[in-house]
């Protein structure tokens, strides 16, 4: 019985770091785009565990705090997801690009996102391994596109 509470408390603590290199706070308000059948399912259960919510689906029509952004190779044009998916977002909100990691199927070069990022607008910050199979990049809007609008 010991050793269950053990890996229920490890669990619990890797899916808060999760959510943790997101920027997850309680309270945001995440939106997801591009879910299928190979996203991590602990990824987007840290998320809505830490910002105490379920996720908004691709056609929500509220402000956003933070979008997490399933992304592979054969999903269409980065730039033009990347253009939609700023919508919605809050003036200080974060795009998560999620693609799959080095060697796995709809792997997406880091180049593709750095190059589709200015081009749609924002800048990338950072980037973080999310789990086994996953890699994030965050994307933000300049601060002197933010003071624009």
């Amino acid at each position: 019985m010991r050793g269950t509470r053990v890996v229920a408390a490890e669990d619990a603590g890797r899916t808060s770091d999760i959510a943790g290199k997101l920027g997850v706070e309680p309270g945001m308000v995440v939106q997801e785009i591009g879910w299928d059948s190979d996203v991590d399912e602990v990824v987007r259960d840290a998320v809505e565990e830490r910002a105490g919510d379920d996720l908004l689906d691709e056609d929500a029509d509220e402000v956003v705090d933070l979008v997490l952004m399933w992304w592979r190779e054969g999903d269409g044009d980065l730039v033009d997801a990347l253009v939609d998916a700023i919508g919605p977002l809050a003036d200080n909100g974060v795009i998560w690009v999620l693609t799959p990691k080095t060697g796995k199927p709809g792997h997406v070069e880091p180049s593709e996102i750095a190059e589709a990022a200015p081009t749609a607008g924002l800048s990338q910050t950072s980037n973080a391994s999310v789990s086994e199979k996953w890699a994030g990049s965050r994307l933000v809007a300049p601060k002197a596109a933010k003071s624009r609008r």
